[in-house]
């Protein structure tokens, strides 16, 4: 399983989403150390498990720009337990 935080620097957003991706890990039983983070040009910000992005599955990122629709737990645990049920 691949997890990513994608966020755009001076996100005001970042350290919320950070914290709750570490906790939706914690409650799934998955070391949050398996999280990539990067910084750049995102829609930010944005939480990926194998490349997709939690909140519009099946869409493609692309803009530099603060989300309205902010990563929400039941989103982020819903992927990361498909996830871990297709492994």
């Amino acid at each position: 399983m691949r997890v990513e935080l994608l966020t755009s620097p001076g996100c005001p957003n970042a350290a919320e989403a950070r914290r709750l991706l570490a906790e939706c890990l914690f409650e799934v039983g998955i070391a949050d150390d398996v999280v990539v983070e990067r910084v750049g040009a995102y829609p930010s910000p944005s939480v990926l498990v194998d490349g997709v992005d939690v909140m519009r599955p099946g869409t493609e990122l692309a803009a530099d720009a603060c989300r309205l629709d902010l990563p929400t737990r039941n989103r982020v645990l819903a992927a990361l337990r498909s996830a871990t049920r297709s492994t």
